[in-house]
């Protein structure tokens, strides 16, 4: 199993009030990031990277994304957002999750079924994540896992209101994110990245690789 070399210990402990997040600093040495961003440009290739848009305004997100895995998640103004077996523009099925990322999964998000979704989100020096949710699953119970490669950026935590307050951490390359119990459901977002912090990317930016379960887990 591909482990991170993060200290646990120290920064399991919640940011906020709200039981079940840990955020998990230099996750991965700088040998790690250079394979894992190698395995998702190879993913990016299969599945090209576009823009979303937003369900009620059509207006587009300022990020690129992707996905891998059985299911991915994807927003549009006609169907809104959702999750599909299929790349939206290309048509064909998503590429599989690396086993790396699975490994992450097994290694921190305590649950019993693997992911089914991974979003590959790419960030340039403009781009930002307003404050949202994650709930477009049937299984909210899941933690999602959030990995971060390339430039540094400023992530926001609140409560279950979007308008209560936020923390703010500046997340690094190779820090994980995970979002378990109460916060499973807390509004967070990415409020700026810091251009030129990070030579991980040749044309700079940021990816952010979201692992998610979507479905219940079948009890045998």
């Amino acid at each position: 199993m591909w482990k991170g070399h993060g200290d646990r210990t120290a920064n399991d402990r919640p940011i906020t009030e709200l039981d079940g997040f840990c955020h998990l600093r230099a996750y991965l040495d700088a040998a790690q990031q250079r394979e894992l961003t190698n395995l998702i440009r190879a993913v990016i290739a299969e599945a090209p990277l576009y823009v979303p848009t937003m369900p009620r305004t059509g207006k587009p997100f300022s990020v690129r994304m992707t996905n891998c895995g059985p299911l991915g998640w994807v927003s549009d103004k006609a169907g809104g957002y959702r999750y599909q077996p299929t790349h939206p523009v290309t048509g064909a099925p998503w590429p599989a999750i690396p086993l790396v990322l699975v490994d992450i999964w097994s290694d921190v998000a305590r649950y019993p079924a693997q992911p089914e979704a991974c979003l590959i989100n790419l960030y340039g020096p403009a781009a930002k994540m307003g404050s949202h949710r994650d709930e477009d699953e049937q299984d909210v119970t899941a933690p999602v896992v959030s990995i971060s490669l390339g430039d540094d950026a400023t992530f926001h935590i609140g409560g279950l209101q979007r308008s209560g307050p936020k923390r703010r951490l500046v997340l690094k390359s190779g820090d994980v994110v995970v979002l378990g119990g109460a916060s499973r459901m807390a509004y967070h977002g990415i409020d700026r990245v810091y251009p030129g912090t990070s030579s991980l990317l040749p044309d700079g930016g940021r990816f952010n690789l979201t692992l998610r379960r979507v479905t219940c887990p079948r009890i045998e």
